[in-house]
């Protein structure tokens, strides 16, 4: 536990706090997380002026909450400031516009020598409680202006020397509160509250033999800490999920060099477990997250997944010149739709149950196949997507990309509308080509676009219906072979 400091301000005494124990983070892949900290008090009777300092930069003001746990002290906060503009050269700056201060100079020997100038303009624009920037000045305006010998600087001259600093500033963002207690009392509060600059986000390796259906996948996350604040030794849960939480006009934008930490302790496990309407992951040990760190750690790993292959085509295009039509429109004119699209979809898709090797709710995320070439053991890159949040026992296809050896065709044959205008036909031909050397079944996905009441007069190969205006024909297309599907439709409305 760290020292108390007591420091004298207007005839009061202020107990300027840190952290009294290890603190604890709830991290939203939405750039917040809601940080709890123990901090240990020591009041008088009645009212208290207290300062903890080393909060974040981004904190949310109005989300502080500081309680006794246990309950058993009614502590009160009468009042509260936070104060986030910690000390800095363009602050101080700012403090002395309209007075000389003293500029340390450099010659190219090293030597030193003093130049005097008035600070006409400091330049510096103050953030805003969250870190938010306020209005933000014409362009310009945040560059410093300094008078020397009469003529005006848009630059400082050298190195500004200040005055010593005044009882009041802070070097850290602060927290300044009025506390009421009933009676004296000695307790370790908890202090909580909202950030903005901390996010996870989850990304997964799927890792595929050069040929078969079985794939090991490696799941990591990554955490992000930007709130100008380090977290030492600190406990980590991430929250999955869509949580409601209102966003400003305006995000904040960090600059500034992460640094990578690579936590790869096999023997250690992220733990998970639904919470409310979302899912909790807890990280399995306590780690130190710095200010601008970025920190990656390993959540799942399995191998022999069942993860199938398929190719599907979608040859329907209808072209931008249809856009925003409605369905009398789409109805009637009979050249809708039979524009073809000649590419053959790539997806994986598996399950995700315990007797697939998972059956864990995977976080929504980034992810990269890769398959491994026999003849030198390499790893080769062959797709990216990504996945929503998906729960346990739930289907997870992805879309890797356009097949090179598969192509497809697909054209309208024949087309009748009925003279009374209450029933439409039509024949379509699609063929599938294979250039590989083995066979692949492609999934003919077809689109009955012009309405909800149709009727299959003829099919070449039998189809399955996906939902009430799709179906799909899965077809058998042989080595440097090709498929043809035909099908006539009729669709009636009056």
């Amino acid at each position: 536990m760290k020292t108390l400091r007591f420091l004298p301000i207007a005839g009061a005494v202020l107990v300027a706090l840190s952290a009294a124990a290890q603190p604890a983070l709830t991290i939203y892949n939405q750039n917040f997380a809601v940080v709890r900290e123990t901090v240990a008090l020591n009041l008088s009777a009645g009212e208290n002026p207290v300062a903890f300092s080393g909060v974040t930069t981004l904190l949310e003001p109005d989300s502080v909450v500081l309680r006794d746990p246990t309950g058993r002290i009614a502590l009160r906060v009468l009042e509260q400031n936070y104060r986030a503009d910690s000390i800095s050269q363009g602050m101080m700056l700012s403090m002395h516009e309209g007075e000389e201060l003293d500029f340390i100079v450099r010659d190219q020997d090293a030597k030193e020598f003093f130049v005097r100038g008035r600070v006409v303009r400091s330049g510096y624009v103050p953030a805003q409680p969250g870190g938010q920037r306020g209005v933000q000045p014409v362009s310009g305006a945040n560059t410093p202006i300094i008078e020397v010998d009469g003529q005006l600087r848009f630059s400082l001259p050298g190195e500004p020397i200040f005055p010593a600093l005044a009882d009041d500033a802070i070097i850290r963002p602060t927290l300044h509160w009025t506390l009421a207690s009933p009676t004296a009392a000695r307790f370790d509060a908890e202090l909580g509250y909202v950030t903005g600059g901390m996010r996870w986000e989850a990304s997964y390796n799927l890792i595929a033999p050069e040929t078969g259906d079985t794939i090991d996948l490696i799941g990591w996350v990554t955490i992000a800490n930007q709130t100008g604040k380090t977290f030492e030794n600190a406990s980590i849960k991430l929250m999955a999920g869509d949580v409601s939480k209102l966003q400003p006009e305006q995000e904040q934008r960090f600059l500034g060099r992460a640094e990578m930490a690579m936590d790869l302790a096999a023997a250690s496990q992220v733990t998970e477990k639904a919470f409310d309407e979302f899912h909790l992951y807890s990280l399995p040990r306590a780690t130190t997250l710095r200010d601008r760190e970025t920190k990656q750690v390993e959540f799942i790993r399995a191998a022999g997944v069942q993860a199938k292959t398929l190719y599907i085509y979608n040859g329907a295009d209808p072209g931008p010149q249809f856009r925003g039509w409605n369905q009398d429109m789409i109805r009637n004119h009979p050249d809708y739709g039979t524009q073809s699209n000649p590419k053959v979809w790539v997806m994986r898709e598996f399950e995700n149950t315990e007797a697939n090797q998972l059956g864990m709710p995977l976080p929504k995320g980034r992810t990269r196949f890769y398959r491994q070439d026999t003849a030198d053991g390499r790893l080769e890159f062959t797709g990216e997507n990504s996945i929503d949040h998906t729960a346990r026992n739930e289907t997870v296809r992805i879309y890797t990309g356009d097949a090179f050896d598969v192509v497809g065709e697909r054209r309208r044959t024949g087309f009748q509308m009925s003279n009374r205008n209450d029933f439409m036909e039509e024949t379509f031909e699609i063929k599938v080509r294979n250039r590989k050397t083995g066979p692949v079944e492609v999934r003919v996905a077809e689109r009955l676009y012009r309405g909800v009441n149709w009727t299959l007069l003829s099919q070449t190969h039998p189809h399955v219906q996906t939902d009430a205006q799709n179906i799909e024909f899965r077809v058998n297309v042989p080595a440097d072979g090709e498929t043809v599907v035909t099908y006539r439709v009729r669709y009636t409305w009056q």
